[in-house]
């Protein structure tokens, strides 16, 4: 709640009402704590107050003056503590003398008497307090005297009232005495229980960690029933050893042929080999179709292959058909740039095994796209006629239906129809048409 260092500013404020008038002792409050730190104060304050044994007489006393004077260049309903003190002076339980004291501070003597209070010490205050000079309202006039002041709680806990004090007053000591008064020495049997700096540290250790509010009852929540048990769900409890030995065949063997087809196919990527690497790796590759799980070769470096080496990728990816990453191979080979030699490897392809229709579909759309896009005209009359070649193969091989892509072909012989080769696919759809 609050700090060290004000616990113990707070509590010499508190002790020094026995010898400071109370307008020195406030004043003292107002200089040396910043305005922001008022209401943890107070509230420290307050909840010190509910127990009357916690305090002294003029410790009270001035703890009920920094709570009405902290606030009092406000208006009486803007002070958040109006309640504690017009509930303290209905107490019938407290001291005569705090009650009229309090009563005094909120107003009901008059201004000039509430001034000359204030110049006097809690110590003068309870010395020459005569009772048969006040008159106590009761609970009900009080009430109502400041019923537009007093803001009721507008949520009571049921576990803040059932909550156990952990200040426990002690019974040998009779309600409103002081251990530190001679009258309190002086009465027999009764001893002190603990000193005036222990009393002190107690009181500070309190403020700093609010600990007055009590130890309150736990929130009991019952557990939550229990699923069925399924079967197979405890079989860990009776786990099967049964553990079969696998022998690892490859162990030891000769690797070297593996590590000259991934030297090769390195080259492969940055340049063309020559004839006897290409024909050694082909050879290796029919020898060994698992060596290419080990060539080094990624669906990313694909690209690099093809052109580079258009007969190598050929039989490296008849040797991926039935890998789970063949789709891979096939969406980076469709998505690349269209050239002379991914042709050549997707119709070399087309040939030796059976292609998705849809990616057969997917390149041609991607070849008559890089067509129509191109700007130079020199370049894309070659590649239409590339193209056109290419689509003559597949259809006299059979390898695609043309009625599949009629429309998108038709429209593609018609807008290059000044080249032969498309002219001559023009005619091939005719016939088949």
């Amino acid at each position: 709640m609050i700090s060290i260092e004000e616990s113990k500013t707070l509590l010499s404020l508190l002790n020094g009402g026995d010898q400071r008038p109370f307008d020195e002792i406030i004043t003292d409050f107002n200089s040396k704590f910043p305005r922001a730190l008022y209401f943890r104060l107070c509230s420290s304050l307050s909840i010190l107050l509910e127990n009357k044994k916690m305090l002294k007489s003029t410790q009270r006393l001035v703890a009920f003056s920094i709570l009405h004077q902290t606030y009092s260049s406000q208006q009486p309903s803007s002070n958040p503590f109006i309640s504690v003190l017009i509930n303290a002076a209905c107490d019938d339980e407290a001291e005569k003398c705090e009650r009229a004291f309090i009563l005094q501070l909120l107003g009901s003597a008059s201004s000039s008497t509430s001034k000359e209070v204030l110049k006097q010490s809690a110590a003068d205050y309870i010395k020459s307090f005569d009772v048969s000079s006040h008159a106590f309202p009761h609970h009900e006039q009080l009430q109502q005297q400041y019923s537009d002041k007093v803001h009721p709680e507008p949520f009571n806990c049921l576990f803040k009232n059932a909550r156990v004090k952990n200040v426990v007053p002690d019974p040998d000591v009779p309600c409103g005495s002081d251990e530190n008064s001679p009258e309190f020495d002086m009465q027999p049997g009764i001893k002190p229980k603990i000193g005036s700096g222990d009393r002190d540290e107690t009181i500070s250790g309190l403020l700093q960690n609010l600990s007055l509010e009590g130890l309150g009852p736990r929130w009991i929540r019952p557990l939550p029933p229990r699923l069925p048990i399924q079967d197979g769900e405890l079989v860990w409890l009776n786990p099967e050893n049964y553990h079969e030995l696998l022998w690892d065949y490859g162990m030891c063997a000769d690797t070297s042929k593996g590590a000259a087809v991934r030297d090769l196919i390195a080259k492969a990527l940055k340049g063309p080999l020559a004839p006897a690497q290409q024909e050694q790796v082909m050879v290796e590759l029919r020898n060994d179709p698992k060596l290419v799980y080990h060539c080094g070769l990624t669906p990313r470096k694909l690209p690099e292959l093809v052109e580079n080496n258009p007969l190598i990728a050929v039989e490296v990816l008849i040797k991926l058909m039935n890998s789970p990453e063949i789709a891979e191979y096939f969406t980076v080979l469709v998505n690349m740039d269209m050239s002379l030699h991914s042709m050549e490897v997707v119709n070399r392809l087309t040939t030796a095994v059976e292609l998705p229709t849809e990616f057969v579909h997917m390149y041609i759309t991607n070849c008559i796209s890089s067509c129509e896009n191109i700007k130079d005209k020199y370049m894309q009359n070659r590649l239409v006629r590339l193209v056109c070649v290419f689509l003559q193969s597949l259809i006299r091989n059979k390898i695609i239906n043309v009625h599949d892509l009629f429309i998108e072909v038709q429209a593609f012989c018609i807008e290059f129809s000044r080249i032969r080769e498309a002219a001559g696919l023009f005619r091939l759809l005719k016939t088949l048409e």
